[in-house]
């Protein structure tokens, strides 16, 4: 049986309420999930405090099969990431795993062995929904990646915002050599982020790249020395973090909104977006930090 329910049609707009989520095959697959059992800890959320308050890391555990994703693991990702949302503390979310030497090895096909067409069919909308919740995620995202992230691994590092890794990471879309496509998210994010004709080349191969040409393909933003990829993302959460909330928020608007449509629409879009902060505590709040050279403390106002 499959693990969720479909109660209702519920659109990404109503969840982060913006016209990029628009797109056809969201509104035909994002709906409120229900969480039906209590899952295992095959993913933790770890709340960083003191100077990093505000930096969540989402990690992966599941060493038994390299973090592949099965119903249970799909659970508590929907779980995790539906918990962030509700945080309003909330300030960059980071995706790493804790199993040496692998990201994500994608789908779990042991498992996949036993279902049925339908079933088969729920659980790929359900990760595409769930992937598609971390991208409209109002906060950054960031993958910290070592190892293989591979089919639903990658297609799950696509949906953030960044992606940083170490210089032994290897990655791919394998799913064309088992006669089916990627189904959550890969040939679209892909191809919005390497190009059309790159995006062809790797899904109709099936071809795994290593950290260094996906870096040169742009599919990563950074490549580090191996068991690096943490570290750096750490740091690059840090540097988000100190900027001011709102700000942050409404640029990943801007960002996310305006490339889908022309540049007109576009610019329209980043007006709305800076009108939103004209009235802020926030925005004084830098002004007069700047004037008596001092950090700003934001709060999110």
């Amino acid at each position: 049986m499959s693990f969720v329910k479909y109660l209702r049609r519920e659109s990404l707009l109503q969840l982060a309420g913006k016209s990029y989520l628009s797109r056809n095959y969201m509104l035909q697959t994002c709906r409120t999930l229900i969480i039906q059992t209590a899952q295992p800890e095959f993913v933790k959320l770890n709340r960083l405090s003191g100077p990093d308050s505000g930096i969540i890391e989402v990690n992966l555990d599941r060493p038994v099969a390299k973090n592949a994703i099965n119903n249970e693991m799909l659970k508590s990702l929907q779980n995790t990431f539906e918990s962030i949302h509700q945080d309003s503390s909330a300030r960059v979310v980071m995706i790493k795993s804790l199993v040496p030497g692998v990201f994500c090895a994608g789908a779990d096909l042991k498992e996949r062995r036993t279902m049925s067409p339908s079933e088969v069919h729920t659980y790929v909308n359900s990760l595409r929904y769930v992937f598609s919740f971390i991208e409209v995620l109002s906060i950054p995202t960031i993958a910290a990646i070592e190892g293989v992230a591979l089919g639903g691994g990658l297609e799950m590092a696509l949906a953030c915002d960044l992606r940083i890794c170490g210089e032994n990471a290897v990655f791919g879309l394998p799913e064309t050599g088992l006669a089916i496509i990627p189904g959550a998210g890969g040939t679209q994010r892909l191809s919005r982020l390497v190009g059309r004709s790159v995006s062809k080349e790797l899904i109709f191969t099936g071809r795994k790249i290593d950290a260094r040409e996906a870096a040169t393909k742009g599919l990563v933003n950074l490549c580090v020395t191996a068991g690096e990829a943490h570290e750096k993302a750490i740091e690059m959460a840090q540097q988000i973090n100190e900027k001011g909330p709102l700000a942050i928020k409404m640029a990943k608007k801007a960002i996310n909104e305006g490339v889908e449509t022309n540049i007109g629409s576009g610019l329209g879009v980043e007006e709305m977006c800076y009108q939103q902060l004209l009235y802020t505590q926030d925005r004084l709040e830098g002004l007069a930090a700047f004037a008596e050279k001092r950090k700003p403390l934001y709060t999110g106002k």
